[in-house]
């Protein structure tokens, strides 16, 4: 008898705790159906396309592709429409100037359905926090972004594009279409290490840079996970799917660059000679900034928070203006009498120059009014996510209670026929000054709007302005109709099949 008592106490162990198991099921069960229920009962005012009882509107987008489908679902609904993935993931998805103001004025946080999936990532830097933290961080980081800070960041700039454009030289002289996007990615990325983290040699010029396909890797499985709500679950997720251990893998390659970057610099600090150097250097660098950056009590950033800004600041310090500058210049080659006119003007400003400095960006206006309609067109971030913190009510009266979940689709707002006429043309007119007067504030966001807009939106403009006049100048850019892109939502607006362009080069006419 005494022998059975273990065992006997081992089942009971067993049953009870299975018993626990069953009980936090059915609670989670029931605090998702009561999420549904509000959800819905919150979208009820707000017509939109028929879901699939289990998969909301997923198959439908993987079906069609998001972009195309969700431009066409705005058409027929006029201001927003629900956008469920599942039934339990449910956002009211707008694309309506009037509406994008009544939520992205007020500074709500990030849609935790989306945005908790960045913390292995890039932890909980500025993209992620919220409430105190948040403006704490934005405080301490816009020194980073200053008139000072960016002016010596052209030349750096010039110098990385500069070594891009003469390995696609030799590309030119092989007839045959070039990848420019995996270029471009590799360009940005070397600009950004020497600019913010002040890396003289960032040793990523070669396509095999561990660091570039592990973000391109990372930002695929993200947007995979955000359309597959079935792997919404961390613990399904990581440890009983292969793309979570993917990404486990992808973030530990991100992690290991970005650490190494911090140690360097802060193993520098301590030497007195890298102290000389440091203090020699013109200008400060965002790490700098970082290291040195303190609160009103004098608290400092601590290790985590540090490496949340570093791993955001990779990111999309470098991710978006890779996809800013491909799409622009595929822009470019698609509408040549725009090419020729930016390489005009360029010529115009440089005269027998083959650098950029600070004071010519202002002066390139066509070429600035040619990103931004690029910009409308393609947005480096095609759709970005909030959570309510307090009701909202819209222009035409509908409302939303706190904690309803709202997607921006900016795509789709930047191809609003009622704000922008013929939207699929592509017209640089629509930026000039006197077209830009009177126009609705929310109606262009390819940097986001409202106080949780783009911190670093001037220096994405700058590098896009120096690059692209670089390129112009040393070569006429045409499509190559075998490859035409096909525009796809990886996190940000990538191509299907990459973007490929005839390089032909200008030799001597360059000015060089």
């Amino acid at each position: 008898m005494v022998v059975g008592f273990p065992s006997l106490s081992l089942s009971c162990f067993g049953l009870g705790a299975f018993a626990v198991i069953l009980i936090i099921g059915f609670l989670k069960l029931l605090c998702l159906l009561l999420r549904r229920q509000k959800l819905a009962r919150a979208m009820d005012n707000f017509p939109g396309p028929p879901t699939h009882w289990f998969f909301g509107h997923v198959l439908e987008i993987q079906k069609t592709g998001s972009l195309e489908k969700v431009v066409s679902w705005a058409h027929e609904f006029p201001y927003a429409h629900p956008l469920w993935f599942g039934q339990f993931i449910g956002f009211l998805n707008i694309y309506d100037p009037d509406y994008a103001k009544a939520v992205y004025s007020r500074g709500d946080p990030k849609a935790p359905d989306v945005y908790d999936f960045f913390l292995p990532w890039i932890g909980r830097g500025l993209l992620v926090l919220d409430g105190p933290k948040w403006f704490q961080h934005r405080k301490l980081l816009t020194p980073g972004f200053h008139y000072d800070v960016l002016k010596p960041y052209v030349a750096v700039i010039a110098e990385s594009t500069h070594a891009m454009l003469d390995k696609w030289e030799k590309k030119a002289r092989e007839n045959k279409s070039c990848d420019i996007f995996c270029d471009v990615g590799h360009m940005a990325l070397d600009s950004l290490m020497k600019c913010t983290f002040g890396k003289g040699d960032s040793g990523l010029g070669h396509r095999d840079s561990n660091y570039y396909l592990a973000v391109g890797d990372l930002t695929m499985l993200m947007q995979k996970r955000i359309e597959q709500f079935q792997y919404h679950n961390d613990f399904i997720y990581y440890w009983l799917t292969s793309h979570g251990r993917r990404f486990l893998r992808a973030c530990q390659i991100a992690h290991n660059h970005t650490d190494q970057v911090i140690r360097k610099r802060k193993e520098a600090l301590q030497d007195k000679k890298e102290q000389e150097k440091l203090q020699q250097r013109k200008h400060l660098d965002f790490l700098d900034i970082l290291l040195g950056a303190r609160d009103e009590s004098g608290i400092q950033l601590s290790d985590a928070d540090l490496r949340a800004e570093v791993d955001t600041f990779m990111f999309e310090g470098h991710d978006t203006t890779t996809s800013g500058i491909s799409w622009f210049l595929y822009c470019m080659a698609r509408y040549p009498e725009h090419q020729q006119r930016c390489r005009e003007e360029i010529r115009g400003i440089l005269g027998d120059r083959d650098s950029v400095q600070w004071d010519d960006l202002g002066k390139m206006t066509y070429l600035t009014m040619c990103i931004k309609e690029c910009l409308r067109l393609y947005p480096p971030v095609p759709q970005v996510y909030r959570q309510l913190n307090k009701p909202v009510t819209f222009v035409d009266g509908r409302s939303l209670p706190a904690g309803s979940l709202i997607s921006l689709h900016i795509y789709a707002l930047h191809r609003n026929s009622t704000v922008w006429p013929d939207p699929e043309v592509f017209d640089p007119l629509r930026f000039s000054p006197e077209n830009v007067t009177g126009r609705h504030p929310f109606a262009y966001m390819p940097f986001s709007a409202g106080p949780r807009n783009c911190i670093g939106q001037q220096f994405a403009m700058n590098e896009m302005k120096v690059t692209s006049a670089l390129c112009l100048l040393r070569f006429e850019f045409s499509l190559d109709p075998s490859q035409l892109p096909i525009p796809v939502v990886q996190l940000i607006l990538r191509s299907k099949n990459s973007i490929h362009l005839h390089l032909k080069s200008l030799g001597t006419e360059s000015g060089k």
